[in-house]
């Protein structure tokens, strides 16, 4: 079926609401395994989560990699406050090891010249989860990614993939997230209508100098690209 863009932030209070009280944590400790398993020897000192919302992955990447500092950022300032909330929560909780290796941002891709100086090149990681497909030029996560990655940096990109049709999409809604709140249901049929095929993608790494990036379907619902930068 055709792609059809959705709306590029999450800012409306309802899904804010809904995305926080919501329980994707086997999703989200799926990504950061992946990741452990694609690079044994770990992300590195710099992460970047580009697109973390609420900042859950953020977390659990700073838990999972002890030598890591993580920085989010993400262009919805109503996730961003979510994120700051449990920061401070988290700051504040036992046995929390060197809290100043987690921190949010709010930077709108593409990077605005002044975001683009300061951060370019300055990560040995660049995460991302479920962002891509909100993009209504998936271009400017890929040159955002190629202006944040260091020298020999780490990527891995987890979205959904774009189903072959609307009913094959809401056979994967009624599979998925037939008890989810309504908010959530409406939210994850608009982003499968949105989101890109693999080729799709791999098109876009080749014209955007990141061909050596690897694409490939996981799943029923996702692909996810991962590699090293040279």
């Amino acid at each position: 079926m055709e792609r059809c863009c959705e709306p590029e932030l999450m800012d409306d209070a309802l899904q804010v609401q809904a995305y926080a009280e919501a329980d994707f944590s086997a999703g989200d400790q799926a990504v950061v395994e992946r990741i452990a398993e694609l690079f044994p020897a770990g992300p590195g000192r710099r992460v970047v989560d580009l697109g973390c919302g609420p900042g859950n992955i953020s977390f659990r990447l700073v838990e999972r990699f002890a030598e890591a500092s993580v920085l989010g950022l993400d262009g919805a300032a109503a996730m961003l406050a979510v994120a700051e909330q449990r920061l401070h929560q988290w700051r504040q909780g036992p046995g929390v090891a060197q809290p100043d290796r987690l921190a949010f941002r709010r930077a709108l891709l593409p990077l605005a010249p002044g975001d683009a100086r300061e951060l370019a090149g300055g990560f040995t990681a660049v995460v991302s989860n479920s962002l891509l497909h909100h993009l209504h030029d998936p271009l400017v996560l890929w040159r955002a990614v190629a202006k944040l990655a260091g020298p020999g940096a780490t990527v891995y990109l987890k979205d959904l993939r774009r189903p072959s049709s609307p009913e094959a999409a809401q056979d994967l809604l009624a599979r998925h997230l037939a008890d989810a709140p309504p908010v959530l249901q409406r939210d994850y049929l608009a982003s499968l209508h949105a989101a890109f095929e693999p080729g799709e993608v791999a098109d876009q790494l080749q014209i955007t100098g990141l061909g050596q990036l690897q694409v490939c379907p996981l799943d029923d619902r996702y692909l996810e690209v991962w590699g090293r930068l040279s």
